[in-house]
């Protein structure tokens, strides 16, 4: 009669633990569940930098250039997240504003002679206006060292083709066509020859200039790589 009894209790103490593994993996299995979806939907931790729409995957760096507005407001240039030249810094001037990046980035230097800029280590100072001078800075910049233009009032005055065609060996497809009063911004790599994407220009013709004797504004935004390959 005792082992009657002891028999059912058995069977439902087996049932009862069978019954407490399964809600116990299945608990885990939606705690799971619901981690992953939260992994999946859950806002990014991270900021996009220089008022992208997106933040930048590792391998890229964020940019934004933007040239002048006629000869009153200067150009403005965030990369990786901070404003590297503009008219509020008081290291932009007219002509080519130009910042030169090394291959890891963390080293930039600044010129600034007239027609146009360096960006180094954001010292400023000034040099001759002499085209021949500039053309010798524009040399020294490194293959592969990201270089980041605008433009600002007029960059033809100190332009010459020698120049034209150190920026279209760093990737640009317009400069060739870049004429008094453009505005014009541009990011590409010492001599790569590489086609930038970031480029843009506005042309200036007075039935359509926005700023009287000016084109509009023109700027490029987005993820640059970060890494140079031929």
């Amino acid at each position: 009669l005792l082992l009657t009894a002891v028999l059912p209790l058995a069977a439902v103490i087996i049932v009862l633990l069978i019954t407490w593994g399964i809600s116990i993996n299945s608990s885990a299995a939606q705690e799971r569940e619901r981690n992953t979806l939260g992994e999946m939907f859950s806002p990014p931790t991270s900021v996009p930098k220089c008022s992208l729409s997106r933040v930048c995957p590792p391998s890229h760096i964020a940019l934004r250039i933007r040239s002048g507005a006629a000869d009153i407001v200067g150009p403005t240039v965030c990369f990786d997240g901070k404003i590297i030249m503009s008219h509020a810094l008081n290291n932009v001037g007219p002509g080519l504003n130009i910042a030169v990046i090394n291959g890891e980035y963390n080293t930039q230097t600044s010129h600034k002679h007239g027609a146009l800029s360096f960006f180094y280590f954001f010292f400023i100072y000034t040099l001759t206006k002499d085209p021949k001078d500039i053309l010798a800075h524009l040399k020294k910049i490194k293959r592969g060292m990201i270089v980041l233009v605008a433009s600002f009032d007029d960059v033809t005055q100190k332009m010459t083709n020698e120049m034209r065609e150190i920026f279209s060996e760093m990737g640009s497809t317009l400069i060739s066509s870049v004429k008094r009063r453009d505005s014009w911004v541009f990011a590409g790599r010492a001599g790569t020859k590489i086609k930038s994407l970031f480029e843009k220009q506005a042309v200036n013709d007075e039935k359509n200039n926005i700023y009287g004797g000016w084109p509009e504004m023109v700027e490029v935004g987005g993820c640059f790589p970060r890494v140079f390959s031929d």
